[in-house]
């Protein structure tokens, strides 16, 4: 378990985290969103003690980083898969991990097999590609068989059977009872695999709620409607505040109606459908409403570039 209490990082006279307040359980998943600069990475570091808060606290088993003698055997961590030294080998840089922890070296065997690594341990971390040099911090992360894990962008570099080899590990840890908080920014695959989410912006705390309830929660409805004659339809939807963007002949995606709305329209009008449907909200749509006004470093939208 996690505990963050009033968690707080200013740099001079800038705030990066504020008074966060949250517990991160074990058995679950837990997914840590937040656009680029929202304070992802120095919380993630508070909690390893790597940054000293200016207030607050970061525990995990109710404890600071720092007083653990054997900090590998209780937290393991993926920060920066380039974190190693690139002139020795993988299992030479797990062996030192090992050594300094007291856990056996048959021990960085085990990992290695499970990351997939046993076949280049002998070679040189600096060679490494982006994909194996993120097994190898995986596997850093497994070493001590700790019961909490936290890993920030662990899918980075590798392809989609790693992708998805990363997503089955660890919903299999969170089976097993342990603590799992991982940073990520695809979508995606955060909807794939986390069962609560944690989000924030600009270091303040958005939301901290099942994934189900983040999904359910988004303003943004969306219907998918067929029929031969929608042209009027569209333009009575745009009269009324919606959005409906032709995305097939014959078909338009409707935003900012709900479906019952949209027949009830329909049937006014006397336009036919042959289809009416709400969309699933996805974690992005959901997501983007939440970092709205969190968003730090924003483009202007391509279609203004020119």
């Amino acid at each position: 378990m996690i505990n963050l209490s009033g968690l707080t990082k200013r740099y001079g006279g800038t705030t990066v985290v504020h008074g966060l307040t949250l517990t991160i359980e074990p058995g679950l998943v837990t997914g840590f969103l937040g656009p680029n600069g929202a304070g992802k990475s120095t919380t993630m570091r508070m909690i390893l003690g790597l940054d000293r808060p200016t207030a607050g606290t970061a525990l995990v088993k109710g404890r600071r980083y720092e007083e653990f003698r054997h900090p590998l055997r209780e937290i393991g961590a993926l920060l920066d898969a380039k974190a190693l030294h690139p002139g020795r080998s993988g299992r030479a840089h797990l062996l030192a991990m090992a050594r300094s922890n007291g856990i056996p070296a048959a021990r960085v065997e085990e990992v290695l097999a499970t990351v997939g690594l046993s076949d280049a341990a002998r070679k040189r971390a600096g060679v490494y590609s982006l994909g194996m040099g993120q097994r190898l911090g995986i596997a850093g992360a497994l070493l001590g068989d700790p019961g909490v894990l936290m890993f920030d962008e662990p899918v980075n570099g590798l392809d989609p059977d790693g992708v998805r080899w990363v997503r089955e590990l660890m919903r299999s840890l969170a089976a097993e009872g342990r603590t799992v908080f991982v940073s990520s920014h695809l979508m995606s695959e955060m909807e794939l695999t986390a069962d609560r989410l944690v989000v924030i912006g600009k270091g303040r705390l958005l939301a901290d709620a099942p994934i189900a309830d983040i999904l359910a929660g988004g303003s943004t409805h969306r219907v998918k409607v067929r029929g031969p004659h929608l042209r009027d339809l569209a333009a009575h939807l745009a009269a009324e505040g919606a959005t409906a963007e032709p995305t097939a002949p014959g078909e338009l995606l409707v935003t900012g109606a709900r479906a019952e709305a949209v027949g009830e329209l329909a049937h006014r009008l006397g336009v036919p459908l042959h289809e009416l449907s709400p969309q699933d909200t996805t974690l992005e749509q959901a997501y983007m409403e939440l970092t709205a006004d969190s968003v730090e470093y924003a483009a202007p939208h391509p279609e203004a570039v020119r």
